[in-house]
């Protein structure tokens, strides 16, 4: 059964949805010599590897086909990680449109007792494709559910925008 509020922000077809927790993705990584730069932080790249991987599984969850990313919109870093550090990521579709779909990864330093502090949000656009690598259509809508996630849906539509305005300006 369709929502009012899934009609208006997600699904706006007849394909079957999942519910943004379905697909959810959650990775912990330990911070180790060789994820660390010379100041003794995990190197900014590393942290992209490791957000890219954490969107794919989230992404290739909710398509149930391989994906391949597309853009990276948003990499804003927050704070940093040092050696030794639990870096916990968490990936959740926050857009599903006919081959690709965004996924939100924000990534937190864990302490020893289990808190978080934030450390980067990304944004990035995946899209399914055959084995042969060719794009096709993701065969589930997104169940958007409540504000928070009506919000994210509303800011991919903006972020999916300004991409094309980019890409046309050649910028």
């Amino acid at each position: 059964m369709r929502s009012k509020i899934m009609s208006q922000f997600g699904n706006h077809d007849d394909r079957p949805t999942k519910t943004v927790e379905l697909s959810r993705s959650e990775v912990t990584h330990v911070v180790m010599q060789i994820d660390i730069n010379g100041q003794g932080r995990l190197f900014g790249g590393r942290l992209m590897e490791w957000i890219d991987e954490v969107g794919g599984m989230t992404a290739m969850r909710h398509s149930t086909h391989e994906v391949i990313t597309a853009s990276v919109d948003n990499l804003t870093f927050k704070a940093e990680a040092r050696l030794n550090d639990m870096v916990v990521m968490i990936g959740k579709v926050t857009h599903v449109g006919n081959s690709s779909m965004e996924v939100r990864v924000d990534s937190y330093r864990e302490n020893e007792v289990g808190m978080r502090t934030p450390i980067n949000r990304a944004y990035l656009t995946y899209v399914a494709v055959t084995p042969q690598g060719k794009p096709i259509p993701v065969p589930y809508g997104l169940e958007v559910n409540g504000p928070g996630e009506e919000a994210e849906w509303q800011g991919a539509e903006k972020r999916q925008k300004l991409r094309l305005e980019r890409r046309k300006e050649a910028f």
